[in-house]
C-alpha cells in the first residue's frame, strides 16, 4: 500500500490498489507495517469533525486561561491602514499610525468596543483621517447591531456589523469560545500544528492555527465584503505572555485583502474587565432612511444618511449618482428612486471613486441591471472585483444571478436624451484618489461631487490652511471653465459655489 493509498483509505477515500488476497511473505510484513506507519501520520492530516475539534479548542482555552474568561481589555499601539481607502484600485491600503489602542471584549454578549487615537502615515488615499493631525473615534458593536460614538449621539453604522464581529470572534480567546459552541468544527493537521475550521454562517468562516502549547499562533479566516465579496483574513498572534494568569499575544498583526490592515505591540491585559457595552435605543430602533430634495426639475439629492446619492431623470430612464456603504443603503436609495419616478429604470449607477464607502452599494446597483460607469483607471479593478463570489454572506447580486456591466471614462463622457446633458469629468492631479470624478449639470449648473469638498457647519470658519481637496476641486472647476452655481456634496449640505471659494481663501 503505497502512502497516498493509506491517506485515501483512513479519510473515508477508495485506494487505487490492495494487497488483499496475496500470499504474505516476511519482507512484505515488513514493508506493511512501514506503510501502516505511514498511514497512521497521514492519518492526522485528514479533518475531523466534531468531538476531537471541541477537545483541542477546549485544551487550548485552558492553556490560555480562558476557562473562567468573561471579558478582556487589551491596549497598545503600533500602525495600520485604512482599509478600502487606497489611493490606486488594486494598491495597498493607506498606511496609519496608532499612537493608543484598546479593546474590551465582552465573551458573554458578544459585544466589542474599539478606542483609537489615529493620523495619517501618507498623505495619498482615503481614510476619513484629516490630512493633518490626529483623529479619535470609538467604535463598537453588541449581537446585530454596530454603531460609532463621533460625538454625544451614538450613531448606527450597520455596513461595520460583519468586520466588528469578526474582529471580535477572531480574537485569541475569541475563536477559541466560537469555535467550542460551533457543531460545525473540524480539526486537521498541517507542520505539526493542529487547525479547527468553522463556520458562523453569514458572518464568517475561520481556521484557528494552534501550536503545541495550546496557543492561538495564526487564524484564517473569510469575511463577507460590499465590494470585495468573500474576503480573505490572516491574523498572526506572538509573544504571549502572561497577564493576572491569562495568556494574551504582545503583538497582533492583520491582513485584509491581500494587505496589512493591523500592526498592534500590546502593553496591557485586564482579564474580566467591566464592559457595560449597551445597545442605545438610536441603534436599536435604526433604519434606513433617505430623504430626497428637489434640486432642479428633474434632479433630486438623496439624503438622509451619511453618505447621499443624486438621481437625474431622462426621457426613458434614470441615471443615479453614487451607490454607497452596502446593499441595506443602496435599496433604500433605489425603491426612493422607483418611488420618485415610477416606470423608469436606473440604467447607469456613476460612481464618484473607487473608496469602499462610496462603491459599496454598487453590486446592489448592479443587480437591478444598472451599468456602473467608473473610471477607466478602476475599470479593470471593478471587472474582476464584481465577479468574485460573495458566499459567506449572500448579497443582492449573489442572490440575482446578474452580468455586471461596467464601463469606464477616461477624461471626460457626456451622457444625453437630447433634453439633458449630463457630463462626466475628472478631478485631476488630485491627492484623494486616482480616477476620481465628479459630474457637471450644465443647463442648471449644478456640480456633483464626493470628498474633494465636504461643506462645514453653516457660519463656520473656513478651515486654515485651506484643505488641499477643496483647492484641488476649485483648480479642476477653473480649468473646465464650469459657471457653477450650486455644489451638490455626497456628504453633508447642497451649498452655493460661493461657499467652496471662501473654504479655500479665493474668490469665483
Amino acid at each position: 500500500m503505497t502512502p497516498a493509498a493509506a491517506e485515501a483509505r483512513m479519510c473515508g477515500g477508495r485506494p487505487g490498489s490492495s494487497t488483499q488476497g496475496k500470499p504474505m511473505t516476511w519482507p512484505h510484513v515488513l514493508r506493511t507495517l512501514t506503510m501502516a506507519g505511514a498511514a497512521l501520520s497521514l492519518l492526522a492530516s485528514c479533518a475531523t469533525p466534531g468531538n476531537e475539534a471541541h477537545a483541542v479548542l477546549r485544551e487550548a482555552d485552558r492553556a490560555m486561561g480562558g476557562t473562567t474568561l468573561k471579558s478582556l481589555r487589551y491596549a497598545g499601539s503600533g500602525t495600520g491602514a485604512s482599509f478600502g481607502q487606497a489611493y490606486q484600485p488594486g494598491m495597498a491600503w493607506p498606511r496609519v499610525n496608532i499612537t493608543s489602542f484598546s479593546r474590551v471584549i465582552d465573551y458573554e454578549t458578544g459585544a466589542m468596543r474599539e478606542d483609537a487615537a489615529r493620523s495619517r502615515a501618507e498623505t495619498t488615499g482615503g481614510s476619513g483621517l484629516p490630512l493633518a493631525g490626529e483623529q479619535r473615534a470609538t467604535a463598537l458593536v453588541r449581537g446585530e447591531h454596530a454603531w460609532n460614538l463621533t460625538g454625544p449621539a451614538p450613531v448606527a453604522s450597520p455596513v461595520a456589523l460583519s468586520g466588528r464581529t469578526h474582529d471580535l470572534w477572531t480574537s485569541p480567546h475569541g475563536v477559541l469560545k466560537a469555535g467550542m459552541r460551533n457543531a460545525t468544527a473540524t480539526l486537521r493537521t498541517e507542520g505539526g500544528k493542529r487547525i479547527v475550521s468553522f463556520n458562523e454562517p453569514g458572518r464568517f468562516s475561520a481556521s484557528a492555527w494552534i501550536t503545541a502549547d495550546g496557543f492561538v499562533e495564526r487564524i484564517d479566516s473569510v469575511q463577507p465584503n460590499p465590494v470585495m465579496g468573500d474576503t480573505p483574513t490572516i491574523t498572526l498572534y506572538s509573544g504571549y505572555r502572561d497577564f493576572a494568569g491569562v495568556r494574551f499575544p504582545s503583538r497582533i498583526q492583520q491582513e485584509q485583502g491581500g494587505f496589512p490592515v493591523l500592526d498592534i505591540a500590546v502593553k496591557e491585559v485586564e482579564p474580566n474587565v467591566p464592559a457595560g457595552i449597551e445597545v442605545p435605543a438610536l441603534v436599536s430602533s435604526f433604519a434606513e432612511r433617505v430623504a430626497p430634495e428637489k434640486a432642479a426639475e428633474g434632479v433630486w439629492y438623496l439624503a438622509g444618511g451619511s453618505h447621499h446619492s443624486v438621481l437625474i431623470e431622462m426621457k426613458d430612464h434614470l441615471i443615479l449618482v453614487e451607490s454607497p456603504l452596502y446593499d441595506g443603503r443602496a435599496q433604500a436609495v433605489l425603491a426612493e428612486a422607483r418611488k420618485l419616478v415610477p416606470g423608469k429604470p436606473v440604467r447607469y449607477a456613476i460612481n464618484s471613486h473607487h473608496h469602499f464607502d462610496h462603491s459599496g452599494g454598487l453590486r446592489a446597483a448592479a443587480a437591478e441591471g444598472a451599468t456602473l460607469v467608473v473610471s477607466e483607471q478602476a475599470r479593470p479593478w471593478y471587472e474582476r472585483t464584481m465577479a468574485r463570489a460573495n458566499s459567506v454572506s449572500p448579497d443582492a447580486l449573489a442572490k440575482s444571478g446578474a452580468k455586471v456591466a461596467v464601463t469606464g471614462v477616461n477624461t471626460q463622457r457626456t451622457f444625453s436624451d437630447g433634453s439633458r446633458t449630463v457630463e462626466v469629468f475628472m478631478i485631476e492631479d488630485s491627492i484623494h484618489a486616482q480616477g476620481f470624478m465628479m459630474v457637471w449639470l450644465p443647463a442648471e449648473r449644478l456640480l456633483i461631487e464626493a470628498d474633494a469638498y465636504t461643506p462645514g457647519a453653516p457660519g463656520a470658519a473656513p478651515p486654515a490652511p485651506p484643505n488641499a481637496n477643496n483647492v484641488n476641486l476649485v483648480q479642476s472647476i477653473e480649468r473646465l471653465r464650469l459657471n457653477v452655481d450650486r455644489i451638490l456634496p455626497l456628504h453633508g449640505r447642497i451649498v452655493p459655489a460661493s461657499e467652496l471659494y471662501t473654504a479655500t481663501g479665493r474668490r469665483p
